[in-house]
């Protein structure tokens, strides 16, 4: 696992950084993305983030499920690789409803 992340609706509006205050989601090392699993907001596919390896779009990724995201839930990216320095973000496209965001990297 790389991370993982819970963001209050409030605070999850368009056009924010879901890992922004977070310390994985630089590295000096390399790693791969090999999967992202979202849940939470009130209904199951109501809001969505788009996933950025620097400029490089991985995708749109939904929450698939109420309250905290299994392995169950994980969307798999192909082991995208992210180089040494290069900066993880998930940037907010439709907005959470009423309970938080919650997001495993893998």
């Amino acid at each position: 696992m790389i991370g993982q992340v819970t963001v209050a609706a409030a605070t999850a509006v368009s056009g924010y950084d879901l890992f922004r205050d977070k310390t994985w989601r630089v590295s000096s090392k390399s790693r791969r993305l090999m999967g992202i699993a979202a849940a939470g907001s009130a209904v199951a596919g109501d809001c969505s983030f788009d996933v950025f390896i620097d400029q490089f779009h991985v995708g749109e990724f939904h929450n698939l499920a109420l309250g905290w995201p299994t392995r169950d839930h994980i969307v798999a990216c192909r082991g995208n690789n992210i180089p040494p320095g290069a900066t993880l973000s998930a940037i907010m496209k439709t907005v959470p409803t009423t309970n938080p965001i919650n997001v495993i990297v893998y």
